[in-house]
């Protein structure tokens, strides 16, 4: 992406920085999230990587390199400074606001919403015929591909597939009678 006119936007203004911004801004934030993995400290970068551009534009020479260039050196920076920043201190990263009684119940609520869930899909699966189970479990709950099941199984690809629909028709059926919908 770049300037219609192939002009550079001068930093020395707001409204310069706001162009330069819209040419770049995405792409040094893409730039910062792959280097910090962290969203939050990305845009912290990004945004000071900005003002500091705009702070500096003096120094800015398009003889020396492209804006784009100029503004990735100092998001580079940038980064460092951050990482060392957080490395004095790491309390900081731990600054969240502790849970609520209301989200701590919540997470309890979803763990045991999910262990019965559990217990009933694997109710639901010793229903199944053995051949049914086996390939649904294999393809479906161990995420294992469909070709390596079936050699495994010495059967056509074709006919896991089969056992598989039909399992799953059958799983919904068991799920059905235990009263559980799906």
């Amino acid at each position: 992406m770049s300037d219609p006119d192939g002009a550079v936007p001068s930093l020395a203004d707001e409204d310069g920085v706001t162009a330069a911004y819209r040419l770049h801004g995405a792409e040094v934030y893409r730039f910062a999230l792959r280097g910090l993995g962290d969203p939050m400290a990305a845009q912290d970068v990004t945004q000071e990587t900005f003002v500091k551009a705009w702070r500096h534009a003096e120094r800015y020479d398009p003889e020396v390199a492209s804006l784009r260039v100029w503004l990735y050196g100092i998001a580079r920076n940038t980064m460092i400074d951050h990482v060392r920043a957080a490395a004095v201190r790491p309390w900081d990263s731990q600054l969240a606001e502790p849970p609520t009684v209301e989200a701590a119940a919540g997470s309890i609520s979803d763990q045991a919403d999910a262990l019965l869930d559990g217990w009933l899909v694997e109710e639901g699966l010793r229903r199944l015929a053995p051949h049914h189970r086996e390939a649904l479990v294999q393809t479906h709950l161990r995420g294992r591909p469909y070709d390596e099941v079936a050699t495994e199984m010495a059967i056509p690809v074709g006919t896991l597939r089969s056992r598989v629909f039909y399992a799953m028709r059958a799983l919904r059926a068991a799920m059905d009678e235990m009263g559980v919908s799906l």
